[in-house]
């Protein structure tokens, strides 16, 4: 008997030549951003001051198809395609009937999937004669990425980093410096939003919601600089298809189909990167799928959030987007999943949700670091702690399917490895890794501080 295959790997002229837009393919068009100031629907003018033209025309495109420019391929060919394994062992130390394949995006420079879409953003940019770049990041992959981009287009790039990520993850933070980027602990003194936080907090963690306030005041007041961001937005979601484009070749040459599709949710990026382009198949009536988002307990948006127009920051300087939202002065507790640490949801998640065309699951910190231990002594991969939390689902749904005698075929995205997480697997390993209860009044809070707010 020959030996079974475990990588599926595509030639570089296969690196997709389109993005897929979903957009095209919905029932109902996206609830339209509104004017944080005038609640009304924002026009391209509005958005100007944060990013290029090219990418709000992505932002609010209806096509289906957006071909992706030759120099943003050739980037891509540093790390794609990316490969899909077959997760042979992990299957047996299992003893699961089920079939588990999943998509590896930690073979990129970065070591996330983050470069898909930062490579694009900082392209763009250059092409419009933008000099800086600034962001912000929580677990450090996006800033990471994005960093590599300046590397990549010549941009300089300032990182707003979540104190708590920053703290502990120094090792990111000088990934990012090697890179030549410049990054700040935040909230930080360097805007004025950072300065009025710390006179009240000074030993604030930080969040998300605050970083990317920082980051849209610093573009917002600098004539040389745009905004760039990592996750939530339509233009992020639409860079990261490659991945699930990618996926469907790769799954018909292991001569497979998937049934379920497993993927972990911060704001929206990993998830759509995979799912989308099958969700497009499932639009259209020419294939079935069951898709899992898969979440913090820590921040669980989707699962306990509500679903209506919020603002992306806590400082209330972005557009107000239609999403599932535990409230924009929500701080999620320290969780290492430092990607998944956010108020929001992205727009289209929340509305595909909305829809009933994915569902959605919250785990706890310590279970999915139990089995991101777990996969990395059977497959060997490290896992970051954020797509542990698909692992975490993934093994629940193979262990399900031999309790019914099934053999369901399981996709999921390993979004990225774990080497720069160290640190809190040495926590899980020692016993010292707690779990964050949500707290239980959130979302009644949440609503009351959005009153006057469209809904």
């Amino acid at each position: 008997m020959g030996m079974q295959q475990t990588k599926f790997i595509l030639p570089e002229d296969r690196i997709p030549r389109a993005w897929y837009n979903i957009a095209a393919d919905l029932p109902t068009p996206p609830p339209p951003p509104l004017h944080p100031g005038t609640g009304q629907p924002i026009g391209p003018a509005d958005l100007a001051p944060l990013f290029p033209m090219a990418l709000i025309g992505q932002e609010v495109s209806a096509e289906r198809e957006i071909e992706i420019p030759d120099p943003v391929r050739e980037a891509y060919s540093m790390y794609r395609p990316s490969p899909l394994y077959r997760a042979h062992r992990l299957e047996r130390a299992l003893g699961t009937s089920a079939r588990i394949y999943y998509k590896y995006e930690g073979v990129s420079p970065a070591g996330s999937h983050k470069p898909n879409t930062a490579i694009p953003q900082a392209w763009y940019n250059q092409q419009e004669g933008v000099k800086r770049l600034s962001t912000e990041t929580g677990a450090g992959q996006w800033g990471t990425a994005l960093s590599l981009a300046g590397a990549i287009f010549g941009l300089e790039v300032k990182v707003y980093m979540v104190r708590a990520s920053y703290d502990q993850k120094p090792y990111r933070r000088n990934l990012m410096e090697v890179y030549g980027a410049s990054v700040v602990a935040s909230p930080s003194p360097d805007t004025n939003y950072g300065r009025s936080v710390l006179a009240e907090h000074p030993d604030s963690p930080g969040s998300l919601g605050m970083a990317i306030s920082e980051a849209v005041e610093d573009a917002a007041t600098r004539d040389d600089t745009k905004y760039a961001l990592g996750s939530v937005l339509n233009h992020v979601l639409l860079h990261q298809t490659v991945i699930g484009l990618e996926a469907m070749e790769q799954m018909e040459m292991a001569g497979d189909e998937p049934d379920i599709l497993v993927a972990c949710t911060g704001g929206g990026s990993n998830f759509a990167g995979l799912t989308f382009p099958f969700l497009g198949r499932k639009l259209r009536g020419e294939a079935d799928y069951r898709i899992i988002a898969v979440e913090p307990e820590a921040a669980p948006s989707l699962t306990r959030g509500v679903y209506r127009y919020d603002f992306g920051d806590t400082g209330q300087m972005t557009p107000l987007v239609k999403m599932h939202t535990l409230g924009h002065d929500f701080i999620p507790e320290p969780i290492h999943a430092g990607g998944l640490r956010y108020h929001g949801m992205s727009p289209l998640v929340s509305l595909v949700k909305e829809l009933g065309l994915i569902e959605a699951q919250a785990v706890h910190q310590r279970k999915t670091f139990e089995s991101g231990v777990r996969f990395a002594r059977a497959e060997g991969i490290l896992p970051a702690p954020e797509p542990t939390h698909a692992i975490s689902v993934v093994i629940d749904e193979a262990l399900k399917a031999n309790a019914e005698g099934t053999s369901p075929v399981i996709l999921f995205n390993l979004c990225g490895h774990g080497h720069f997480d160290l640190a809190a697997y040495a926590r899980y390993l020692s016993g010292d890794l707690v779990d964050y209860e949500f707290p239980a009044d959130q979302v009644r809070v949440a609503l009351e501080g959005l009153e006057g707010l469209p809904v």
